[in-house]
């Protein structure tokens, strides 16, 4: 599957910026999954300094400064991806226990491993730590214990979990900002993908499994007879969880659905603070608007 992504966002100024130094992580990722076939930016007014990097996470990464006075700031990423959906390792998948995923990350120095799986193993254990917006909680544990029954599968109890999620929750774009705490949105029941991102990867880290945010894009489909409407997809998150000896796998708590060949990710990390499309700093500029559009078109 094939897809051109046009991610565009236009920030207008009452009053002139005149300097204005920014990152972009609105390039889609490489790995097994997915492969970018091409990937480039339309900034307008044109940057004195354009650079493009690879994070400390792997995700690529575009500094860019502006230094001419300007009262808008328009930044268009446009990519092409192909996605290659292969079905997981379906045996260790039934078999292995959220238990033993759990001790193995509590005792990684006392397993007889390769220095490869050591590596790997130690990569992954940093998404069980908490992160600077997802600390684990009595509150979290509480909510995520229905779903860690003794001895069950890991798998299952993520698909619980992320289905518990879709129906004891209201997606309220209006209710949450990205500064809104996870206990607020865990005591009202509301939130957005973010939201719902964030309160998985707590819940899996309050007992021990690694759990990451991914930022991303999903396909939207019209209903029959309806005409597709250009730019009005919107950035998406979902998360991961590591199931030793198979890799990450992903689940999208929003839409109670295993991503599959409509999600694209752009970036993973601990949490949205990671993963950030776009963030700078400007000098002047006085108040400011932002509009974002978001067109995923499959070709």
């Amino acid at each position: 599957m094939k897809y051109r992504i046009t991610h565009k966002t236009v920030y207008n100024y009452s009053q002139a910026v005149g300097l204005c130094q920014n990152e972009a992580r609105l390039q889609p990722r490489d790995f097994w999954r997915q492969h970018c076939e091409t990937s480039y930016f339309e900034i307008t007014p044109t940057p004195m300094d354009y650079r493009e990097l690879v994070d400390f996470f792997g995700n690529r990464l575009a500094y860019f400064a502006i230094q001419q006075p300007h009262k808008q700031l328009v930044v268009t990423a446009i990519s092409e991806v192909s996605l290659y959906p292969e079905p997981p390792n379906s045996g260790h998948l039934m078999g292995l226990s959220w238990q033993a995923v759990r001790d193995l990350f509590q005792n990684i120095y006392s397993q007889d491993l390769t220095r490869q799986q050591m590596q790997t193993l130690l990569d992954a254990k940093q998404y069980v730590l908490d992160s600077p917006m997802v600390v684990t909680t009595a509150e979290l544990a509480e909510y995520a214990a229905p779903s860690f029954q003794p001895e069950r599968p890991l798998v299952d109890v993520v698909t619980d979990l992320m289905q518990r999620i879709y129906h004891d929750f209201i997606y309220d774009p209006t209710f949450t900002t990205i500064a809104t705490p996870l206990s607020e949105v865990l005591t009202h029941r509301r939130g957005v993908c973010q939201d719902f991102a964030h309160l998985a990867i707590g819940c899996l880290r309050s007992f021990g499994i690694p759990a990451r945010y991914i930022s991303g894009y999903m396909e939207t489909v019209p209903a029959p007879g309806k005409p597709r409407l250009v730019g009005a997809d919107a950035s998406h998150a979902w998360f991961a969880v590591y199931v030793p000896d198979v890799g990450w796998l992903d689940f999208d708590p929003t839409n109670n659905k295993i991503p599959h060949d409509q999600h694209i990710t752009l970036a993973w990390g601990r949490d949205y603070a990671d993963v950030t499309p776009l963030k700078g700093i400007a000098f002047g500029g006085g108040q400011h608007t932002l509009s974002v559009s978001v067109d995923v078109m499959r070709i």
